[in-house]
């Protein structure tokens, strides 16, 4: 039984669901299949300042903010236990919901997002100030508090770890949270309203309110109760949100979108660096914002390594995502397979070489697109420049590691980046010159809570993971006190 059939699919405000004050629902489509498996409430501007209102409440007055770093600690800790304990129905909603291969969401979105919780479970602990030095005559501290209301907007394409990477730090500093979770993907946030009440989230401090972006979304982005916007999703739409939150003097998070490039040296182990390449563009079905979809080879490897990819990516298991082997399911909705069919035939009318798939796979109704290559295009072709969100990888030559260097640069983002060698020294000396947030060596998307991650350029500002991310979900203020 899985939890749509079982869930209201309300709105979850001040600790109960209720349905959108219009009454009106949206449906979830299964991209696996193209039928319709539930509705959920489609949030009003009221509902969404009624969740804010909740949020706001429960700041000055459940108690939340005022709890010490530990006993805020042992719900998130709990919130962890209880995802372990249900990892079943959760990793099942959440195939159902965006399409991922059952076994991907277990290993990596169930496992995470528990890590997720428990980490900052831990750090809520040493959320502290400092004693400073100064010539004053005078003893002078920091210390940290929350900021209060946060709004969490969320993409369609991790919809648990993404939600759990902003809420998880958010709860641990003592803010309160808003969750706008992505229209196409709202049940694992659903999900986890029910599930933190039950790990002792007092009521109102975590908020759920389902619908569009132009209206619920825009309307959370534009309440004045917020205190600061987390955001995930393109970089179009988070242009969008940091300049209405910076009308505002709100901070923000931003983690927008990628185009990374994965350099293979001349040096690289190319079995292991296969196996790295074809798991940077395939994995999520190829829609993962550091996703590794610009393959750079060293010219000497160009052709092997087309060659190898040719016979390889063909025999990447795609198909049915409830089935355990497989690695690659369906796009999480028609819009998204739309987009990455006209790029690949963007390619064909510039002339590229499709070494492999470039075509849709008629599969039950789905959604689904097999794993292609695209060789032989110019740098400047909108297909490299350019995010398609999708399980496409384009293969380009290099003759220097300064011209790799410049390849990679070369496009508006700066999310993710990587590279294959075997020489210690190079690896160093061009992970310092890649413009991006994180840099990945002889393998891709190597996540842990303890790293952060996060954009430069168009990709973005901010950083989700790590202690950056729980001092960017708090304030300082300062005391200083005369010793005359």
């Amino acid at each position: 039984m899985t939890t749509f059939e079982s869930e209201p699919g309300q709105l979850f405000i001040g600790g109960q669901w209720r349905e959108a004050s219009g009454g009106a629902r949206t449906d979830v489509i299964d991209p696996s299949t193209g039928q319709v498996v539930t509705t959920v409430a489609e949030a009003e501007a009221s509902d969404v300042d009624a969740a804010v209102r909740a949020a706001r409440d429960a700041f000055e007055n459940s108690g939340w903010a005022t709890l010490s770093g530990r006993e805020r600690g042992r719900v998130l800790h709990r919130v962890a236990e209880l995802i372990r304990e249900n990892a079943d129905e959760i990793a099942t909603l959440e195939s159902l919901d965006v399409g991922k291969p059952i076994s991907l969401c277990h290993a990596v979105d169930v496992t995470n997002a528990a890590n997720d919780y428990e980490y900052y479970g831990s750090l809520a602990w040493t959320l502290d100030g400092a004693t400073r030095d100064t010539p004053l005559n005078a003893h002078a501290y920091t210390r940290r508090g929350p900021l209060g209301v946060v709004a969490a907007i969320t993409p369609f394409n991790f919809p648990l770890i993404l939600a759990g990477s902003k809420i998880a730090p958010a709860l641990a500093a003592g803010n309160t949270v808003v969750h706008k979770p992505a229209d196409e993907t709202p049940l694992s946030a659903l999900y986890m309203a029910g599930l933190l009440k039950k790990a002792g989230v007092p009521d109102g401090v975590y908020n759920v309110v389902t619908g569009s972006g132009p209206v619920a979304g825009e309307a959370l982005l534009r309440n004045p109760g917020i205190d600061k916007v987390a955001f995930t999703g393109s970089t179009a739409v988070g242009r969008h949100a940091a300049s209405i939150a910076g009308e505002a003097l709100k901070p923000v998070t931003m983690e927008l979108g990628g185009n990374a490039a994965h350099i293979v040296f001349e040096d690289a182990d190319i079995e292991k660096a296969i196996g790295a390449v074809i798991k940077g563009f395939v994995f999520n079905t190829g829609q993962f914002c550091m996703g590794g979809p610009r393959l750079l080879v060293a010219r000497p490897l160009y052709d092997t390594v087309v060659g190898i990819l040719a016979d390889a990516v063909p025999g990447v298991p795609v198909g049915d995502p409830r089935r355990p082997e497989i690695v690659v399911g369906p796009m999480a909705g028609e819009k998204h397979l739309k987009k990455v069919e006209e790029y690949v035939e963007l390619a064909r009318k510039e002339g590229a070489r499709i070494v492999c798939g470039g075509e849709r796979l008629d599969l039950n109704g789905g959604f689904y697109y097999k794993p292609t290559v695209i060789a032989d295009l110019a740098n400047d072709s909108r297909v490299v420049q350019e995010e398609i969100f999708g399980p496409v990888l384009t293969v380009q030559p290099f003759d220097s590691e300064d011209e790799a260097v410049e390849m990679a640069n070369s496009t508006p983002y700066g999310l993710a980046s990587g590279l294959q060698t075997s020489n210690l020294a190079r690896a160093h000396r061009v992970a310092d010159r890649l413009e991006a947030g994180i840099v990945w060596v002889n393998e891709w998307a190597m996540l842990d809570p303890n790293v952060p991650f996060g954009g430069v350029k168009a990709s973005g500002f901010g950083r989700e993971y790590g202690p950056e991310a729980l001092a960017a979900y708090t304030k300082v203020k300062s005391v200083v006190i005369s010793l005359d």
